[in-house]
């Protein structure tokens, strides 16, 4: 599932390979994923018009887009969802990697959204589950900051107040946008923390703050929350890569979830 750091890879991809060349068509006819838009909304607000930036916030990005009161354009990924740019012969120059049934490269028949510039190339969504989404003017500010910007006094306070277990702090995205289940494994195996705690002293939160700027920091160089050093250890049978103790598995704020039964035990 995309986190804060797949989403920030697709980001970098529009950067790099879609921005300032002209829409001369849009496919929005999937109308699930373009909700609440009607087919053809999303086409007549885009055509003849650039991307001119593009931004993130957690999971969620959005373009700028060129000329007087140009509509911005938001992307979530969903669970499966890949940013690719395709050349005019329909191969990928950027973006993609890999997609769930994918035959061989130039195989989109999962696009649920496309934009084809002026030369014939294409910024595409492929997303094979269908739970992206593309809207224009997306609601961005609903959000907390951004995991990997947030300063320590402001997540101090996200994740000690209320009742919630401490996972489903990091993970609700009003409070702090970006973290998703694997993501917050992480950090709160590098925090010592177990996931079900509903309260944290001073000290246990600095140090919450602390494993959640290393674990994105870590994911965000290294490609992505599946190269997170507990990720290949949440699974039956699987042991803390620290002390080598039986990992546990239970479920927190809805959540599947795994954390060392020896020091995150509570």
């Amino acid at each position: 599932m995309p986190e804060l750091p797949e989403v920030e890879s697709a980001r970098s991809v529009i950067e790099r390979a879609a921005l300032g060349r002209p829409i001369t068509e849009v496919d929005d006819t999937d109308t699930y994923v373009c909700r609440p838009h009607r087919p053809g909304d999303i086409r007549a607000a885009l055509v003849g018009r650039e991307l001119t930036a593009v931004h993130r916030r957690g999971k969620s990005m959005w373009c700028d887009t060129s000329g007087e009161a140009g509509p911005v354009l938001g992307f979530h990924l969903g669970m499966s969802g890949k940013i690719v740019v395709a050349s005019p012969a329909g191969d990928e120059i950027d973006g993609g990697d890999y997609w769930e049934g994918r035959r061989a490269p130039g195989d989109y028949r999962w696009s649920r959204f496309a934009l084809t510039f002026a030369d014939g190339g294409r910024l595409l969504l492929v997303d094979p589950r269908r739970l992206g989404r593309v809207r224009l003017d997306p609601p961005v500010e609903a959000l907390g900051p951004d995991a990997a910007d947030i300063d320590e006094p402001t997540f101090l306070r996200a994740v000690t107040g209320g009742t919630a277990p401490i996972k489903a702090h990091l993970m609700d995205q009003h409070l702090i946008a970006g973290i998703g289940n694997l993501l917050a494994d992480e950090i709160l195996w590098q925090a010592k923390i177990n996931p079900g705690r509903r309260e944290l002293t001073r000290p246990l939160a600095k140090r919450l703050y602390a494993a959640t700027q290393q674990a994105v920091a870590d994911a965000l160089r290294d490609g992505g929350v599946h190269t997170l050093t507990i990720v290949e250890h949440r699974r039956p049978g699987g042991r803390c890569p620290r002390d080598g103790a039986p990992m546990t598995r239970g479920t927190v704020g809805g959540r599947t979830t795994w954390w060392c039964s020896t020091d995150q035990r509570r």
